[in-house]
């Protein structure tokens, strides 16, 4: 490590000087990491430009001036809601500094001081003033306030210049890199040095350039797509199997789905076919906008597994959509198919256990019950993993290891924009299915004020006076279970009331029996109205359903209101999806509004990480950056998709990393990857 350039960067925040326990606690709950490097990454929030230094006679109110006067007068307040009141002068003219909260350095001070001050300009009792001046230091050292001063995100306790303190002696450590951009694209750029923009950024003599910045995002970037690079290597790498079949069950399969494939099906089946081929394990995210039929690709390629003289599991997050899948496969395909979820009788659960250790079920279809201890399969070749971003990486590891090396396919019916794709999803290659099958209907869909309620009511009475079956969608009114269901629990009540005998409610904290009875009432026409949480967003298909109500849809996301909408528009008959908004403003509708004028699950996708970032992907974050530092998406898409470029071309002109460029590198790889960004799938 003597000679590691990269030591004094990864060493604790309490090796700079004057950083003791304490202060590197709070350190470390602002920048997000513990080490030093954490700190040089935490970029400001913003700038000040504290370099005009009028005169008291030529100040003006609205801007920031940076001023040394002489105090005049300190003025005491004579009750406690009076500020005290300091006025300056410098010969030309006079100012007041105001304080509502004076301390000691105030109080303190006598008539004749020179000082230096610098804040905000504001008008005071007509005169121009300082009101909490940021800067308030002796004449003799107004050297301390800075021409171009950052603004870092604090926390409690943390005080701007304890970490303007810590950030010098951070920036006194960073070497001399060697460059790890490409040449060419770094020239054609007009980019700094990584240390010279990191200097611009975090202590900055004149405003900073925005291509410092730029350059920081792309390294942040760079090193990311060359790690996600690497992790497609090393899986490409490791020994696999060949799954080949002569193709007899699928026909079977296909004979009684009874519809021919779209074109973009054969091409995603296509894809993965060549993967199971292959002597490596498949690792293929499928992804497919609402209804795209994922799910028979999924079984030919189960049944390719098969063929092969092995088994396949397909794994859901909810028994509802476990059981739905089950329904599905054994219908189509010609072996047997076993189902193993937490609601089982524990007679037959043995019975399941023993079919899949002894390979009688070929195929198994379950939720987590699926990698528990006990579960033995007699040569698991392929693992399916269904809306795999529920799952987290730990269980989906754990499915995984119930095979030797198995090949992986999961799949997602929320559409991903391609800049999560390049991002969370990287290391894995993607299928994505445009477009619909034959047969499925277009949802017409419009907005309606949440004053229109009686309106809506009475329109749902005509709807099911001619049979429609309905669904009613009720409003995340907090971030809890408990709200969601008291919100459907009191729309049930209340539509009940009207629609005595017709009304079903189906929720996440029923027993299974009794949620899937409701849903059973529903499908059969029983009950034609469906009162839910968004418990029924996978796993729920009835053909016969045309309507469905989205009550404060402004308060969902526009990605999930679009898998909601693919409840219906199932069957032959128009269908209608009415979203209702509240008090959400014009931003809301026009955002709701994109629903209305497009069933394009990927444009709305990145219309909604547009307007409200990408969170966590598609897990219990639902908005908010990707967990970058330095870059931001999707304002640095364009850079993203040049440093997913640039890494594949450095990693095919030196796959070890091993010349001059590929050294550099590795030291981005280590300075970007110090904190981690959390599962990437």
């Amino acid at each position: 490590m003597a000679n590691d350039p990269l030591a004094p960067l990864l060493a604790p925040l309490t090796d700079l000087p004057g950083i003791a326990e304490k202060l590197a606690r709070l350190l470390a709950r602002a920048i997000g990491g513990t080490r030093v490097i954490d700190l040089l990454l935490h970029l400001p929030e913003h700038h000040i430009d504290r370099r005009a230094h009028p005169s008291l006679a030529d100040l003006r109110p609205g801007g920031v001036a940076t001023v040394i006067a002489e105090l005049v007068r300190l003025e005491r307040p004579e009750t406690a809601r009076q500020p005290w009141r300091l006025t300056l002068g410098d010969g030309s003219g006079f100012a007041d500094l105001v304080f509502f909260r004076p301390h000691a350095r105030i109080t303190g001070l006598a008539p004749g001081t020179r000082l230096a001050i610098s804040g905000a300009v504001t008008l005071s009792a007509g005169r121009p003033a300082f009101v909490h001046p940021e800067h308030l230091h002796p004449a003799a050292r107004a050297a301390l306030i800075p021409a171009i001063e950052p603004v870092w995100p604090l926390t409690t306790g943390l005080a701007a210049w304890q970490i303007r303190k810590a950030m010098t002696a951070a920036l006194a450590r960073l070497p001399a890199f060697s460059e790890w951009i490409d040449p060419e694209l770094r020239r054609r750029r007009g980019w700094p040095e990584f240390a010279a923009a990191l200097r611009a950024w975090q202590a900055p003599e004149t405003p900073p350039d925005p291509l410092a910045r730029q350059r920081l995002a792309y390294d942040e970037l760079f090193a990311d797509q060359l790690r996600l690079a690497l992790l497609r290597a090393r899986r490409r790498a490791r020994p696999g199997r060949a799954l080949t079949g002569d193709g007899h069950l699928r026909a079977r399969a296909l004979a009684a789905f009874g519809h021919e494939l779209t074109a973009g099906q054969r091409a995603a089946l296509a894809e993965i076919d060549a993967d199971l081929a292959a002597p490596r394990p498949m690792r293929r995210l499928l992804q497919g906008d609402v209804g795209s039929g994922k799910t028979i690709l999924a079984l030919l390629a189960m049944l390719r597994a098969v063929e092969a003289g092995a088994q396949a599991a397909l794994m859901a997050p909810t028994e509802i959509l476990a059981r739905q899948h089950f329904r599905t496969l054994a219908a189509l395909a010609p072996v047997p198919v076993a189902i193993l979820t937490g609601g089982m009788s524990a007679s037959a659960r043995r019975e399941t256990l023993a079919m899949i250790a002894g390979g009688a079920a070929p195929l198994a279809v379950g939720t987590h019950a699926l990698f528990q201890r006990e579960v033995a399969f007699r040569d698991l070749a392929l693992a399916v993993i269904d809306e795999q971003h529920r799952f987290g990486v730990g269980q989906r590891s754990e499915f995984g290891a119930k095979g030797r090396q198995p090949d992986v396919l999961m799949m997602t019916a929320t559409p991903i924009p391609r800049t999560l794709l390049l991002t969370q999803w990287g290391e894995m290659e993607v299928s994505r299915l445009a477009g619909k099958p034959a047969g499925r209907q277009p949802v017409k869909t419009t907005l309606h004020a949440a004053i229109q309620l009686p309106a809506v009511i009475a329109a749902l009475a005509r709807a099911l006076a001619s049979g429609a079956r309905i669904y009613w969608i009720c409003p995340l009114v907090a971030e809890t279970e408990a709200s969601d269901l008291a919100a459907a629990e009191e729309r049930f009540t209340r539509l009940a009331e009207r629609f005595p005998g017709q009304v079903a409610l189906a929720h996440g904290r029923q027993k299974p029996a009794e949620r899937e009875a409701a849903l059973a009432a529903f499908a059969g026409g029983e009950k034609p109205l469906l009162v839910a949480t968004t418990v029924v967003e996978v796993g729920v298909d009835v053909p016969s359903a045309t309507v469905m109500v989205v009550e404060h849809a402004e308060r969902f996301g526009l990605a999930q209101l679009h898998q909601l909408r693919g409840r219906i528009g199932r069957g032959a008959a128009p269908s209608f999806c009415l979203l209702m908004h509240g008090d959400g403003g014009e931003a809301a509708e026009t955002r709701l509004a994109m629903l209305r004028d497009t069933e394009d699950g990927f444009a709305i996708a990145n219309a909604d990480f547009r307007l409200r970032g990408g969170g966590d992907a598609l897990g219990t974050r639902q908005s908010g950056e990707p967990g970058f530092r330095l870059a931001a998406l999707p304002r640095d898409e364009a850079l993203l998709r040049i440093a997913k470029s640039d890494a594949a071309v450095l990693l095919a002109r030196d796959p070890d990393l091993a010349g001059e460029r590929g050294r550099a590198a590795r030291l981005a790889l280590r300075l970007f990857g110090a904190r981690g960004r959390g599962e990437s799938g």
